[in-house]
């Protein structure tokens, strides 16, 4: 549904959030690791997210990405508006029809309207500091996990 750099700037900024919390600066090769990113895609990703103003960052041997926790709370539609300069992908036919509306709709637009609605919902309120408490907890994962196989 999102372009890779949005996805990738998605993972990046809950990563810096979770490590923030302790004042933890994070380089762009550290972050490119744990989201698994490409390493220069990922610096021009961060980039505009500092350009912005959603991260920060400090250059030198003791610098690095972070957010300060007395910032402003960063919302995931702030992400997808920097990287992709709108969510226009929420507001388009899935379909990719030009002229799908209420009274003009495509085969699938009643049953896609209240998803999207929902999600722009989403978006708009939910915040990275919020997650990043989700994921401090260890009720979500920002990598892949394999399941354990289990012994029968």
């Amino acid at each position: 549904m999102f372009s890779k750099a949005c996805e990738y700037a998605l993972r990046a900024v809950l990563y810096i959030s979770l490590k923030s919390v302790n004042g933890s600066r994070m380089s762009i090769p550290e972050i490119a690791k744990e989201i698994d990113a490409p390493l220069a895609f990922t610096g021009k990703i961060l980039q505009t997210l500092a350009r912005e103003g959603l991260i920060s960052s400090i250059k030198g041997p003791n610098g690095g990405f972070y957010i300060d926790p007395k910032s402003k709370p960063v919302t995931l539609r702030d992400i997808v508006h920097a990287i992709d300069g709108s969510d226009d992908v929420l507001h388009t036919c899935t379909l990719g029809l030009k002229e799908c509306s209420d009274k003009f709709p495509c085969p699938i637009h009643g049953e896609i309207k209240a998803y999207k609605e929902r999600l722009r919902k989403v978006m708009r309120e939910t915040t990275v500091q919020s997650l990043a408490g989700d994921l401090t907890k260890g009720r979500t994962f920002l990598k892949n996990v394999k399941p354990k196989k289990s012994r029968a």
